[in-house]
């Protein structure tokens, strides 16, 4: 394998065009997945909760791997790795949707499915981003953290509405056959990217020790990632239960705030520091929230989702920078792989137990959950930044 050690910052541009073709299969998959397990197969809330969030229980759990592999093996290793765990995934996906007349075997393979596609999310992401620094360097983590993020949210801004429209027109099977093609054009388009050299022999610290030094900086992008969760997953059965039109828009719009975002100041957090630009986006995802919360029309909920993703768009570059400037180069990937654990975590809890809420208060109340979620990481933020300028005077 071809590696390359010179900075070269073009080349985030070129990863990040990779993983925004790879992670359509994964947004393609977010809305229609409750659609098929409440509509379909008849399930509840809470089990169109578990099919999504379930995803995100399998990052969490291999986060660890992927930081370890992407620094041991190399990051191209990972990625490779992972974008073939998607393929796999969207395939077991599509032969649970074949089994439909058989409920309960149908829902335990989209679980599989689910979890080899979280098991490929996770090396991808950690992957992709410590491959990008590795070339534009440690000083522009910041933004290679916002192209990367860009890629993901916008493919799943155009991903989510793709998949409700393949959904009506081939089924939940066909759909995600469909998908299983884009990460296997990505995975060709990865061979030809060179490779940076790892760290095999560099002593490295127990992982769960590299986690008690982020967690505080990992708790805000877990409790920024339950307003996306929220959208990703009751948007559209909200609007459903409302009998409000263009239910497939709510990604879409979350995802036109959250590219612009990044798009225009993705260079903030390099340039004024992480801690100032999460407060000011977690304020305004709480106002998103809310929004949604207490929406009386569709356009009021679009507007509430698209405020969202302008709060959301910065929050993981923002404490991501923070955290790649405070460890060694050698332990940038297990590091990466316990920070993104957070906001999988946050995503991942969403699932289900927003879905017993719907149950007991209806989805409006999901997004009330989000509101909460995003002032406490707002809180958290605040007491952060006061606790590092009172241990740098």
């Amino acid at each position: 394998m071809a590696f390359q050690s010179l900075s070269d910052p073009s080349r985030g541009l070129l990863l990040s065009t990779i993983l925004f073709i790879s992670y359509l299969c994964v947004g393609m998959s977010f809305p229609i997945v409750p659609l098929y397990v409440s509509g379909q197969l008849q399930f509840g809330n809470v089990w169109a909760g578990l099919g999504v969030g379930i995803a995100f229980l399998a990052t969490i759990l291999t986060r660890g791997y992927a930081g370890g592999l992407s620094d041991h093996r190399g990051a191209k290793v990972a990625v490779v790795r992972g974008l073939a765990f998607y393929v796999a995934g969207a395939l077991t996906a599509m032969v649970a949707g074949l089994l439909v007349q058989m409920p309960l075997p149908s829902f335990l393979l989209l679980l599989v499915g689910r979890l080899l596609l979280g098991l490929g999310e996770s090396l991808v992401a950690v992957g992709t981003i410590a491959w990008g620094i590795a070339f534009a360097g440690p000083a522009r983590s910041g933004k290679v953290l916002a192209l990367v993020g860009a890629a993901i949210y916008g493919a799943l801004a155009v991903g989510g509405p793709i998949g409700l429209v393949l959904l009506g027109r081939v089924g939940f099977a066909g759909t995600m056959a469909i998908s299983a093609v884009l990460p296997f054009v990505g995975l060709l388009a990865a061979w030809r990217v060179p490779g940076v050299a790892p760290h095999p022999v560099a002593e490295r610290p127990p992982f769960w020790n590299v986690v008690g030094r982020i967690w505080l900086d990992g708790s805000i992008v877990c409790l920024q990632g339950i307003g996306f969760a929220a959208i990703g997953a009751f948007f559209t059965l909200y609007f459903l239960d409302q009998g409000w039109s263009h239910a497939g828009l709510g990604l879409t719009a979350f995802g036109v705030g959250f590219v612009l975002v990044r798009v225009l100041v993705g260079h903030l957090p390099d340039l004024i520091g992480g801690l100032p630009v999460a407060i000011g986006s977690l304020a305004i995802e709480a106002v998103g929230q809310l929004l949604i919360w207490r929406a009386t029309d569709p356009m009021l909920a679009l507007t509430g989702s698209f405020l969202t993703g302008l709060g959301c768009s910065m929050i993981f570059p923002a404490m991501g920078r923070e955290v790649v400037r405070r460890v060694e180069p050698h332990l940038r990937g297990t590091t990466l792989g316990g920070f993104s654990a957070f906001q999988d975590l946050g995503y991942g809890l969403t699932g289900p137990f927003a879905g017993l809420l719907a149950d007991r208060a209806g989805y409006g109340s999901v997004f009330m959950a989000g509101t909460a979620a995003a002032i406490a990481g707002l809180l958290i933020a605040l007491s952060l930044r006061r606790m590092r300028a009172v241990a740098f005077n």
